[in-house]
């Protein structure tokens, strides 16, 4: 019985192998037309993607630095000396206490913001959709933000931060209150860096979720208003279902990008004080383009990184599927 069933499995396993190319051959055939239209674009990818970061996975493994890198100084050629170490930048990151310390506030950044993205935009989204008196005005400038790219938005915020002539405290100064070191103390910096991102990030989550809201139909609104249901009802009954698909988008896309928010921090901190308000992105940053240069320490900073980014994606888009989101 054990022989016939372990046959069984082994032509099942067989025949799954001779159907995959076939299914491939299949597809390729009914839809070449498709494979033509998106080859350029997968060969560009595969150059300006695929290699960098097979050459980032390389030296990750390798222990690469400023100083046993290949260069050239005039017309001498130093070849690299660097040498294949395995796994060791993995277990040294992975062992230290700075790398957890740098993930705990990634994480609390990132949950932090998008939270507050997801909130304020839906508060936002609601307030537009209703009827009201110069609706497409306060649309415009509450996009506003959106429009200045994040290098401008981190300049300006670094200004109105200044301890001494910026203008939060000059505010304060004008209410009787002493003026507050935003920069310089880790508390403050970090509330700080987590209200510049929440006010360039807001505007995209608004206008998502606006859309999602224009999707739903208004009868479901008059019919149940008929039935009696309150606003309160109607929000958690038709609202937050009907904006269930555009919610898990915009969160997914919402957390990638804050997790690797890396021009607001090093812009407007630059990380500091010290280094409390680095992320993952930025210490790698620092690692491979200050002090002497660690590139492969870097690399395996940055290959964590896109590891912990695939598992998410993947988790978040299983939880959805098994909660029947078509994802």
């Amino acid at each position: 019985m054990a022989v016939s069933t372990r046959n069984a499995a082994a032509a099942d396993a067989r025949g799954r192998r001779r159907a995959g190319p076939g299914r491939l051959r299949r597809s390729f055939g009914a839809h070449w037309y498709a494979w033509a239209m998106v080859a350029p674009v997968l060969a560009v990818m595969l150059v300006l993607i695929g290699w960098p970061l097979a050459r980032g996975v390389y030296l990750s493994l390798t222990d690469a630095t400023e100083a046993n890198i290949g260069r050239t100084i005039g017309v001498n050629v130093i070849p690299s000396t660097y040498e294949f170490v395995g796994l060791d930048n993995y277990l040294r990151i992975l062992t230290s206490e700075l790398f957890w310390d740098k993930l705990l506030w990634t994480v609390i950044w990132t949950v932090a913001c998008v939270a507050l993205h997801y909130g304020v935009g839906l508060a936002l989204a609601v307030m537009l959709n209703r009827k009201l008196r110069f609706r497409s005005v306060y649309r415009v400038l509450l996009i506003l933000p959106w429009a200045v790219p994040a290098f401008v938005a981190a300049f300006v915020w670094r200004y109105l931060y200044n301890s001494d002539y910026g203008v939060i405290n000059g505010m304060l100064k004008l209410a009787g209150l002493g003026p507050v070191g935003w920069l310089d103390d880790p508390v403050t910096a970090k509330a700080a860096v987590i209200a510049v991102n929440v006010w360039i990030g807001v505007p995209f989550m608004m206008v998502a979720l606006l859309g999602g809201l224009q999707s739903i139909p208004a009868e479901l609104y008059e019919a149940a208003e008929v039935d009696g249901a309150g606003p309160w009802q109607r929000f958690r009954a038709i609202t937050l279902p009907g904006l269930r698909q555009v919610s898990s988008t915009v969160i997914l896309l919402g957390t990638i990008w804050t997790f690797n928010m890396f021009p607001i921090i090093f812009l407007v901190t630059r990380g500091g004080p010290g280094s409390e308000t680095e992320i993952l992105v930025t210490y790698a940053f620092r690692e491979a383009f200050t002090g002497i240069r660690d590139y492969s320490g870097s690399a395996a900073w940055g290959v964590i990184i896109l590891l912990m980014l695939v598992v998410l994606a993947v988790g978040y888009r299983r939880t959805l599927r098994s909660q029947g989101d078509p994802w």
